[in-house]
């Protein structure tokens, strides 16, 4: 009776596992035809070893991919449980998931320009929620898609039950299977050899498949064109720039805003309230109760620039990368041109000690060079330099300001005395003049537009951190929003293009209209060691070495973190937008 049932289970057993192993075989021809999308996704090898080395990673390793879901899943599954009907099913299941899951990465992959992965689940969520909102087929294509699928499933499952016998008299599929294990020892001895060599066509390609290669952070930029392909070699240090010319920046005389004659320049101005001492929440929440209008917190404001660079960031609403290109086509931001176009005034005032009788002094006699005016101050049609803010501080002269764009600028004092510093009084006086401005806008009917930030930093040791900024501009009702969505000091153009100007101009830009924003994104912006990445509850810099490091908000200091190429590709989409855009 024991060796009845004995050789009864085995069998039973052996029958089960025969039928899995052709199953399985099926399945793997599926899976290498609905993969074939992610060949499609990706710009062709342009050496005849980077195209066969393309064909034989991709069948192989699709092929591993779906052998190992047998192995680890349905095999010991069948093991535990050898019941005829449930193997079957479930076998149908789990494949019919794992062609799902296979159809779904390959879209993500696509669209994102990465594969499935926890840390960006956020991204691809909004995503797929964004699709199903715009496209009201959506869920019906999904339906089905996995009724498809699971039909397909159950057809192979019957068909390889019946005909067991006959498909193992079979031949073809040994020279199937020796064909991919072939493929699959090639391409793995081809990517080695590249990868001492540096053969950049075999390499860019360890992102197209799931669960491939783990890729660089060197390779996957100069993939995304933030590198040159002919220094690939040589760029270890090289500053980031574009690979291939950026588009011309647009004017706004092309036609960008629509109806310009119908509409009406405005009486009110916007004063934008700049230091470059870094604010504090307290001394922004002290600025919200003194407002009589709407008052946007941005509590994760970003401003990651240097020097010039903050102010390109903020002007043109671009990443730095572009800065350089950008000014040699001497067009105007999009916000001067508009306000041109409509006879605004623009006025640039400069408080710093350095213009004191006193810091004058100290820097002759510290021997401190003369510094030329800086690219942007040719923008404005009237600027002016004042050791203090004594004369700004009356309402009368704040409220009679031409309508226009105004901006106070807080610069630090640079100036050296003997062996110390002088003390910089810019903060006090900042708190000064905002005070001001914000009591005199209580005495008027057209409230301005207020914007209170920092701008740039004054070492590499603050770029991972966020600051916070304010931005005040009128509404009927009183109200005051914390905005905890990542902004940028990008965002500034197109929200005064939007809310001062009638214009929309954030399909040129890298910013958003701020009173619109509804959601989080990431942010990115570039220096000449990397490109810094702003996620919803992180920041991480990628260096030219691909080292990442990260800032802890906890420590209030830079930590070293595991690479995370998803956020890094996210960061990457964002710095190439405008190159992406389609210029009027």
């Amino acid at each position: 009776m024991v060796s009845f049932d004995t050789k009864s289970y085995s069998k039973k057993l052996l029958h089960l596992i025969s039928w899995s192993h052709w199953f399985t075989f099926f399945n793997i021809l599926a899976a290498i035809a609905l993969s074939s999308y992610y060949l499609f996704s990706e710009a062709a090898p342009t050496t005849l070893f980077g195209q066969v080395y393309l064909i034989t990673t991709w069948v192989s390793h699709i092929a591993f991919l779906t052998f190992m879901s047998f192995v680890l899943v349905l095999f010991p599954l069948t093991l535990i449980l050898p019941h005829t009907k449930f193997i079957r099913t479930s076998g149908s299941i789990i494949f019919t998931i794992g062609l799902l899951l296979l159809v779904l990465d390959g879209f993500i992959y696509s669209r994102l320009g990465y594969h499935l992965n926890a840390s960006s689940s956020g991204q691809i969520i909004s995503l797929l929620q964004d699709i199903a909102k715009d496209n009201s087929l959506f869920y019906t294509i999904s339906g089905s898609l996995i009724i498809v699928i699971l039909g397909f499933e159950f057809v192979v499952s019957n068909y390889a039950w019946k005909h067991l016998k006959q498909l193992q008299k079979t031949v073809f599929a040994r020279f199937v299977i020796f064909a991919l294990v072939l493929s699959f020892f090639f391409s793995h001895v081809s990517h080695i050899w590249a990868d001492a060599n540096l053969d950049y066509d075999i390499l860019r390609q360890d992102t197209a498949l799931p669960l491939s290669y783990p890729a660089t952070a060197k390779t996957l930029l100069t993939k995304y064109g933030l590198f040159n392909i002919e220094d690939y070699i040589e760029r270890k240090n090289s500053p980031l720039s574009f690979s291939h010319a950026i588009p011309n920046y647009p004017t706004i005389d092309s036609g960008l805003c629509p109806n310009e004659s119908a509409v009406t320049a405005p009486t009110n101005s916007t004063f934008l309230i700049l230091t470059e001492q870094q604010i504090s929440t307290t001394q922004l929440n002290q600025f919200i109760r003194r407002a009589s209008a709407t008052s946007l917190h941005l509590t994760n404001n970003i401003d990651t620039g240097l020097n010039d660079d903050a102010w390109f960031n903020l002007l043109y609403s671009l990443p730095s990368i572009y800065q350089q290109d950008i000014l040699k086509q001497s067009v105007k931001p999009l916000l001067f041109q508009r306000i041109e176009l409509q006879a605004l005034a623009t006025s640039l005032t400069v408080i710093s000690d350095e213009f004191s009788a006193t810091g004058q002094d100290d820097a002759i006699e510290a021997n401190v060079a003369v510094i030329e005016p800086r690219w942007f101050e040719g923008l404005f049609s009237e600027k002016t330099e004042l050791a203090n803010v004594s004369s700004l501080l009356f309402a009368e002269k704040l409220n009679n300001k031409a309508p226009g764009l105004h901006i106070i600028y807080f610069k630090n004092s640079h100036a050296i005395d003997a062996n110390k510093i002088v003390k910089n009084q810019s903060q006090y006086q900042f708190e000064l003049f905002v005070d001001a401005l914000l009591l005199a806008q209580k005495q008027k009917i057209d409230k301005d537009i207020i914007w209170i930030s920092s701008i740039g930093n004054q070492s590499n040791d603050t770029r991972l951190n966020t600051k916070p900024a304010l931005f005040i501009y009128p509404q009927p009702v009183k109200a005051t929003k914390d905005v905890t969505f990542n902004t940028s000091n990008m965002d500034l153009q197109p929200t005064l293009m939007s809310q001062w100007l009638s214009c929309n101009v954030s399909s040129h830009s890298n910013g958003s209209d701020l009173p619109s924003l509804n959601k989080d994104r990431v942010i990115a912006n570039t220096t000449d060691n990397g490109i810094i990445v702003f996620d919803k509850d992180k920041s991480v810099f990628v260096d030219q070495n691909g080292n990442f490091q990260s800032y802890s908000r906890q420590f209030s200091s830079p930590i070293t973190v595991n690479a995370d190429f998803p956020l890094m590709i996210d960061g990457v989409h964002f710095i190439k937008k405008f190159t992406q855009q389609e210029n009027p």
